[in-house]
């Protein structure tokens, strides 16, 4: 595949948006050590994640998981403090009650209206 294009990426994501952060974070994977899925030559790891993700090779379901995992904001406490965190990792229930969110909010994304009433919600 010498030239990749969007429409080659389109069938696996749902939008080009999508492909932009799931390529970025596929290039994050390789330069962290990740073995590519196909052949690298001498290209730079952005165009081999954009040929691994058109040809199909990939776990998407995994990769939108790291994306998201990437993003989740985690509490800084103070050397002198207890952190009251529990990790998801801990509990299995917790784990369980994490994964049944995250597949929510892929299936059905919140919209910028009902963000709004949601902040406000919150702020009462």
């Amino acid at each position: 595949m010498a030239r990749i294009t969007n429409s080659d990426t389109l069938p696996f994501v749902e939008s080009r948006y999508e492909l932009g952060m799931l390529a970025s974070q596929r290039v994050r994977d390789l330069n962290g050590g990740a073995e590519p899925v196909v052949e690298q030559d001498n290209d730079k790891p952005t165009v081999v994640a954009l040929r691994e993700i058109a040809t199909g090779k990939l776990d998407m379901e995994n990769l939108r998981h790291e994306f998201i995992q990437s993003y989740k904001e985690t509490p800084i406490v103070a050397e002198d403090e207890e952190s009251l965190e529990i990790t998801s990792g801990e509990d299995p229930e917790l784990r369980e009650i994490d994964a049944e969110l995250e597949n929510a909010l892929i299936e059905n994304p919140v919209e910028p209206d009902e963000a709004e009433d949601i902040a406000e919600l919150s702020a009462e």
